[in-house]
């Protein structure tokens, strides 16, 4: 049965939000509603968590109910009209002595009295409704001898107010008939009547006073006795306006408030002075005798003498704060200040006693400790409170700041971040982080994407932790384990690696008997190719074939990632090049096997042990000099040794036993992706298990779609693709990167809020990695002076090409210029893209692409500057010389000749002109001149004129004379040198 959330929160003696939170953290969701209904099964979590306030709550209603039944059993009300009476027996009426009679007709006779068994006068009223809340109390038989304390005070009040001195004896007999009777009815069942309404009591006391005048009783009320103290009288007619104190303005409380401080000030300053003047007493040091006798020559002066008598001892215990109280016993002081002066007087020819002196610190460090002392007792609760509260405010405070540090060592991140991200949200260079990754065998690039292992250990060597906040998206998606009755061999996939022009498509280019060059740019290739071969024994390889240029690191070690083996080749005619050294370590990273291919060995400079001998120096042994790496020496143009080549890596394949399972859904990686202009975005895949059919429904990080067609490498169309094949297909809504594991989902509506979590994470992602120009980055660029930025818009066909560009131009960034790839996207450049490129001052670098018509002529009118390329290599050496362009120009100075002066001669209106001999060089006339002397320069200019003779001259060549003025400088002497030199402009270079 449901239960309200409202119902249940007053049960538990909780609140909603409490019982909210506590069943979210069990998993269950649940609106924070009082409405809201929860199961019995929520509801009996709710019990077992809550029991104790349950409990609490069940203890004080319990508490409150009885508390209430016994103040009930105290009061109990009965509403009656009439009120009760009592049959009072005969023997048991007040008796009275007649000693007169009394009229009633004269009598009140508003008030009847009359007496009931425990003598309390019930006082009726006629003619007048009467409206009292009256409670009636019936006390049972256990509780009447509780009550006859009570009882028994109502009586005698009663009977005290009767006032006549004939009728105390019979008031006498009464109270003692009325306290028998009582005693004979404590069986018996009482009730009377207590009157709520205090004027009604005080209405019926004052009848009861019973006063004889002259022999005859009258009835009157009961005279208050005040027993106020008058002391004065106050008339109220002489108070007005003019008689009462005028207020203070503020001005006077000022005043008087600082006469106040002042007060306190100057009193806690004797209170200071006698403490320091006792302290130095007490420890006051014996001087020389030089000192006595100054001292006793100036206790003969009047002022000194009255000094020395009214010297006053201050017990610092004892003093009160504010005022220092006089010594008492000033005489027994003065009589003992004369005793010690004989006493000095007899000995002053011994040999003084040096104390040490107090030093100030000292000092001052008692007179606090005394002062805190005396003014701790005046402390009051107020102050007591405001020091706790700051106290409690600055540890709140420093609490807060521990936790903003601790926060701020936690990275929030996805496992779809790069190595340029992570470095921008840890705030370090992409450098140090690529180093770390080094440092433990794994090779990355700046803009690949890390898993969550690697991005743990790295951001735990820069002292940070991770929080990953995928995790819904990444549990979205569960594999189910094969049945290993399920599985069958599955062809093995080889990656082919090594460095550039080394011959990796030429082998696989014998190895398919097609020409693949062919189709590649400049010879080199520059995307992953995938292949699926057959040999003439029918067994099937799958081959996929990485570039080996540094740019396309990130696309070796996809490669690396998705095989089963690696075939590292090596030019016998050349070394084990850096390419071929990363290479080698992505496979070994990826754990795979390694096959050394050692290819043209039937150039004339092939040295296939030389080679051998470099590996063996990094350590990997083939098995011909005892090691564990298969190796084989081969001619990829030739076909020499290609098929023992295979056969060794069938060798390995057999090895590994690999196995797959067909009858299920595909799950592989996407090799590349692109975008054609008629068929849309296209990618490479390699399933790795399963089967992938048409109109499967991808989903591909943050991308899916249904196929709608599949291609082999060849551009045939097929159906489906099973386990280690590649295939191309097409109907997906955007370009996956490169890398990315795709899974077949059952339904498009889940694809579809995967990939909308996926977007969403990838854009919080980028917002937080987005670097803010800081004041520190801002300070240093106008420390250059020359800093510039250049932005790039990088389009390109395919998706492991612009990440491999994108990388290498990021790398070109230095301290002066700075290198920003504001936007990359696989296909033709568009109208948006020159649109983003005149917005931002960027230019656009297009691979392997051409921008449309519409595109073109709009940048010619924006004035964006377009720039196409094919081969990766031409891009990154134009975007280089573009950068050392936006430097400003170096300039250097160049010496052409040295002119030793040696006669000075003075012509008016021109000054002084040197003539002197060239010793060095050639003089120009449109050279700058500096003079020197005893190795000073002395004046550096132009040269106002230069002369061979009388005839003006353009240059002096060495060993001639000529004559030389300087512009504005006549300080030329004998002796002196003049050096000319040229200003040559250079350019800067990165």
């Amino acid at each position: 049965m449901a239960i309200r959330l409202n119902k249940a929160t007053r049960d538990l003696n909780v609140g909603i939000a409490t019982v909210v939170e506590f069943l979210q953290k069990k998993g269950y969701v649940v609106e924070a509603n009082p409405n809201t209904k929860i199961t019995e099964e929520q509801y009996a979590e709710l019990v077992k968590e809550f029991s104790k306030d349950k409990n609490l709550r069940l203890e004080s209603e319990r508490f409150i109910h009885e508390r209430q039944s016994k103040e009930r059993s105290k009061i109990s009300v009965s509403i009656e009209d009439n009120v009760i009476k009592t049959v009072i027996p005969d023997e048991v009426r007040p008796k009275f002595k007649s000693v007169g009679k009394i009229d009633l007709d004269e009598l009140n006779l508003k008030s009847k009295k009359g007496r009931d068994e425990t003598g309390e006068k019930i006082v009726e009223k006629e003619k007048q409704p009467e409206v009292v809340d009256e409670k009636l109390l019936i006390a049972k038989e256990e509780t009447i001898q509780d009550n006859e304390v009570q009882k028994e005070e109502l009586v005698a009040v009663a009977l005290s107010s009767v006032l006549s001195t004939d009728s105390r004896v019979d008031e006498e007999e009464e109270k003692e008939e009325i306290m028998a009777d009582e005693s004979q009815k404590e069986e018996k069942e009482v009730v009377f009547l207590e009157e709520k309404d205090d004027t009604k009591e005080r209405e019926s006391k004052e009848t009861e006073a019973v006063e004889v005048e002259s022999g005859v009783f009258k009835i009157r009320p009961t005279e208050f006795v005040s027993h106020i103290n008058v002391v004065g009288q106050i008339d109220l007619s002489t108070l007005n306006q003019n008689v009462r104190p005028k207020k203070k303005s503020k001005e006077e409380k000022q005043k008087e408030r600082e006469e106040k401080d002042k007060i306190r000030q100057d009193q806690k300053n004797r209170m200071k002075e006698a403490i320091i003047k006792e302290i130095r007493k007490e420890e006051k040091p014996v001087g020389k005798p030089e000192e006595k006798q100054t001292v006793a020559a100036a206790a003969a002066g009047v002022k000194k003498k009255r000094s020395r008598i009214n010297k006053e001892k201050v017990d610092i215990n004892n003093v009160p704060s504010g005022f220092s109280r006089p010594n008492p016993n000033n005489e027994k002081v003065k009589s003992g200040q004369v005793k010690n002066r004989s006493v000095q007087n007899n000995n002053r020819f011994k040999r003084p006693l040096f104390k040490q002196e107090v030093s100030e610190e000292d000092v001052a460090k008692q007179v606090k400790e005394t002062l805190a002392r005396l003014t701790n007792k005046g402390k009051t609760k107020t102050a007591k409170y405001r020091r706790e509260k700051r106290e409690t405010a600055f540890n709140r405070q420093q609490e807060l700041e521990s936790l903003e540090m601790e926060d701020s060592k936690v990275l929030k991140i996805t496992e779809f971040v790069t190595a340029n991200e992570l470095a921008s949200m840890m705030n370090v260079s992409v450098n140090q982080v690529i180093a770390t990754c080094m440092s433990i065998g794994i090779m990355i690039s700046i803009n690949q994407r890390m898993d969550a292992e690697t991005i743990n250990l790295v951001a735990e060597e820069f002292g940070f932790n991770t929080e990953y906040i995928s995790a819904e998206v990444s549990q979205a998606i569960v594999e189910d384990e094969d049945d290993p009755d399920d599985l069958r061999p599955r062809a093995p996939i080889v990656t082919v690696m090594g460095h550039v022009d080394h011959g990796k498509t030429s082998l696989l280019d014998y190895i398919r008997k097609a020409n693949v060059i062919a189709g590649e740019a400049g010879g080199i290739t520059q995307h992953i190719g995938a292949y699926n071969v057959m040999l003439e024994d029918g067994r099937r390889i799958t081959f996929l074939d990485t570039p080996g240029h540094e740019a396309f690191t990130a696309m070796r070690a996809r490669g690396a990632k998705v095989t089963d083996i690696a075939v590292i080749i090596v030019a016998a005619d050349d070394s084990v090049m850096p390419q071929t050294k990363e290479a080698i370590n992505h496979a070994m990273a990826a754990g795979v096997p390694i096959v050394f291919a050692i290819n043209k060995i039937d150039k004339p400079n092939a040295n296939p042990a030389k080679i051998k001998e470099e590996l063996a120096g990094m350590n990997l042994l083939i098995e011909e000099w005892g090691g564990k790496y298969q190796s084989q020496d081969i001619s990829a143009k030739q076909g020499i040794g290609v098929n023992e080549l295979m056969e060794k890596v069938l060798l390995e394949a057999e090895m590994l036993d690999l196995k797959a399972n067909p009858d299920r859904h595909a799950t592989g990686s996407i090799i590349e992706s692109s975008l054609d202009k008629g068929r849309g975005y296209m990618a490479t895949v390699l399933v790795s298990n399963g089967t992938l059919k048409m109109g499967d429904i991808v989903l591909a990080g943050a991308n899916y779609g249904r196929v709608k067609a599949m291609f082999n490498e060849r551009n045939q169309r097929i159906q489906q693709v099973g386990p280690a094949e590649p295939v191309l297909i097409l109907g997906l809504n955007g370009a996956p990167t490169a890398g990315d594991i795709f899974h077949v989902i059952d339904t498009e509506q889940e694809a579809r809020e995967i990939t909308n979590k996926r977007e969403q994470l990838q854009r919080e992602q980028g917002l937080r990695t987005q670097k803010i120009l800081t004041l520190d980055e801002i300070g240093r660029r106008i420390a250059l002076g020359n800093f510039r930025e250049l932005n790039i818009i990088v389009k390109g066909d395919v998706d492991g090409s612009i990440e491999a560009l994108s990388d290498s131009l990021i790398k070109l960034s230095t301290e002066q210029i700075q290198v920003n790839v504001i936007h990359k996207a696989v296909g033709q450049i568009s109208e948006s893209d020159v649109t983003l490129a005149a917005a931002s001052d960027a230019i656009i670098t297009g691979f392997q692409v051409r921008p449309s018509a519409s595109a073109r002529k709009y940048a010619e009118q924006e004035g964006v500057d377009i720039r196409i390329y094919s081969v990766i290599y031409a891009a990154i050496e134009e975007v280089k010389s573009a950068m050392e362009g936006m430097l400003a120009p170096k300039i250097k100075e160049e010496i052409t000749a040295t002119v030793e002066v040696r006669e000075v001669f003075h012509i008016t209106k021109v000054g002084m002109v040197a003539g002197g001999m060239v010793k060095e060089g050639k003089v120009k006339r449109t050279d700058k001149a500096r003079l020197i002397r005893d190795g000073i320069v002395i004046y550096t200019g132009n040269i106002n004129a230069l002369k061979r003779f009388k005839e003006d001259a353009k240059e002096v060549v060495v060993n001639y004379e000529c004559g030389i003025s300087l512009t504005n400088c006549n300080d030329i002497k004998s002796g002196d040198i003049i050096e000319s030199f040229q200003e040559i402009t250079v350019k800067a270079t990165l």
